[in-house]
């Protein structure tokens, strides 16, 4: 009883904070691991714990965004845009102190950009904004890409690395990297070949709806996905054997692979990069490590952290200057919506 008391007193305290809403969705995922006959109890017991700190308006919330969930709208990658103001009220209506810090973190938002569109949540969601933004300003085709090596990865790190053969592929997880190598090298071209072709349309507009019509198109939009998965893991690898060499190499390299579930490349691939689409999505030190296989900076508005110096975050937060920049909005780490149309006078 006294174990039952505690947690019970902890998950209360818990849910008091900004984070609180992640934490409970993290429980609604993993209830799946709970006996059946235990699972509607947990429910019912989680969200009563957490609707004590919460007004009715955003317990209505919680539930209209459910209901979404099974609209086609909200299954579009990303959704059409919308007033940025007008999404903030829609979204946050209480007058909890999370709901309040929400709000003020749209309206610094609201300076600078007047616009948002919603990305899918699902486990590639940072994948899918970072791209979108990127290729939705993108002029020229970026160096790393020009590379005559580019689409040569698969081969060149097969017959380094023999461990590479556990990559997984989202549409077909039980196959070996020997077996789907020609398929990523597929994938690299295609990421190069669609990006070659939006950077060369001039027009704004015709340049957003070719966006948005590779948005959605599921096949395609996926493949892009695996292509930067796998950049990422040759990133990992060239941080790792400077570091090892005793070349100097980012901060965040260093914290990427001090984790026990990622000591060394292999581990990330196996415990993080195989995961990635399917169970999880990217963790904060591996937003670091996209940035750095794009060679973009990442700005992200972190609005439960508005009125603190990580308000606005940068990955990697010392960027090279001729890096493009892209923005994206957050409420909790987990997912990312992006704001669209600049300000002019902010452009100015």
């Amino acid at each position: 009883m006294l174990i039952c008391h505690v947690l019970s007193l902890w998950l209360l305290l818990f849910c008091q904070l900004p984070e609180r809403r992640w934490f409970h969705n993290i429980c609604r995922r993993d209830m799946t691991l709970l006996p059946l006959h235990q699972t509607s109890s947990f429910l019912s017991n989680l969200t009563a714990l957490e609707d004590m700190y919460r007004d009715e308006e955003e317990i209505e919330r919680e539930k209209i965004l459910l209901s979404e969930t099974n609209s086609s709208e909200y299954k579009l990658s990303v959704s059409p845009e919308m007033d940025i103001m007008e999404y903030c009220r829609k979204e946050w209506r209480g007058n909890t102190p999370a709901a309040k810090r929400m709000r003020k973190g749209y309206e610094a938002v609201a300076q600078k950009f007047a616009s948002i569109r919603r990305i899918r949540g699902d486990n590639y969601c940072a994948f899918r904004a970072t791209l979108f933004q990127a290729l939705s300003q993108a002029t020229q085709l970026p160096r790393w890409l020009q590379s005559e090596d580019f689409t040569m990865l698969p081969e060149n790190l097969l017959s380094k690395y023999d461990w590479i053969k556990q990559w997984q592929l989202r549409q077909k997880p039980g196959k070996r990297m020997g077996e789907i190598r020609d398929e990523i090298k597929e994938y690299l071209i295609l990421l190069r070949q669609k990006w070659k072709n939006i950077s060369e349309i001039k027009g704004p507009l015709e340049k957003q709806e070719a966006c948005d019509k590779l948005f959605k198109n599921e096949e395609e939009e996926y493949s892009l996905y695996e292509a930067l998965k796998f950049l990422m893991l040759n990133t990992a690898i060239e941080l790792y054997n400077a570091d090892k060499s005793g070349k100097r190499v980012p901060v965040f390299s260093w914290l990427l692979f001090a984790r026990d579930t990622s000591s060394n490349p292999c581990q990330l691939m196996q415990n993080h990069l195989n995961h990635i689409g399917h169970s999880g999505g990217l963790e904060q030190v591996e937003m670091f490590l996209l940035a750095y296989a794009l060679q973009y900076t990442i700005q992200v508005y972190r609005l439960y952290k508005h009125s603190t110096d990580e308000f606005i975050t940068l990955y990697p937060n010392d960027p090279e200057e001729d890096w493009p920049v892209v923005t994206l909005i957050t409420e909790d780490d987990r997912h990312y919506n992006i704001p669209v149309r600049m300000c002019q006078e902010t452009m100015l």
